[in-house]
């Protein structure tokens, strides 16, 4: 693949109108049929459909760019809007599991750790999300303030955690 096209990619997602996305889908469509199995291609393509709410069609061409081997952090907002297509198709159970796939791909990920959260939510899993979110809280949000009490915020979490597994398992 040639930067040049990489570049229209870039340029063309930089200059789109998110409430209309018709002609960056169709500019696209025009990168795509002449490079259908370019990972990027693919993965650019998928995001717009899922922009534009065609979360379907979106979520087969996200599978087709991890498939064609996506990498680095290309790969970890791929997984990222993957799972989040997922789950607003109703499919919370395959979102969870993309979710946790990655984020042991990309433990660092503060990203997919939220999105992951908003999945478990919608999954009902409330205990789970919120555990989630406070592990991000104590993993990532840097507060001189929350130092002291990261443990406690680390224990909170493994307790909602742990809830949600007990009524899982009841």
């Amino acid at each position: 693949m040639t930067d040049a096209v990489y570049a229209e990619l870039d340029r063309l997602l930089a200059e789109r109108d998110r409430d209309d996305m018709a002609p960056t889908l169709a500019a696209l469509k025009v990168i795509f049929d002449a490079h259908p199995t370019d990972a990027r291609v693919l993965y650019e393509y998928a995001g717009a459909h899922d922009t534009a709410g065609q979360e379907e069609a979106a979520a087969e061409l996200y599978e087709r760019a991890l498939a064609a081997g996506l990498e680095g952090d290309v790969r970890r907002r791929c997984l990222l809007q993957y799972g989040s297509t997922l789950r607003n198709l109703g499919r919370f159970d395959e979102s969870i599991e993309v979710f946790g796939a990655a984020r042991v791909e990309f433990p660092d990920a503060a990203s997919l750790a939220v999105f992951e959260a908003i999945t478990l939510h919608a999954a009902g899993q409330v205990h789970a999300a919120l555990g989630s979110l406070l592990d991000v809280i104590a993993n990532h949000v840097d507060s001189a303030e929350l130092e002291r009490y990261k443990p406690a915020i680390r224990g909170n979490a493994a307790y909602l955690r742990d809830l949600d597994a007990r009524v899982d398992a009841d």
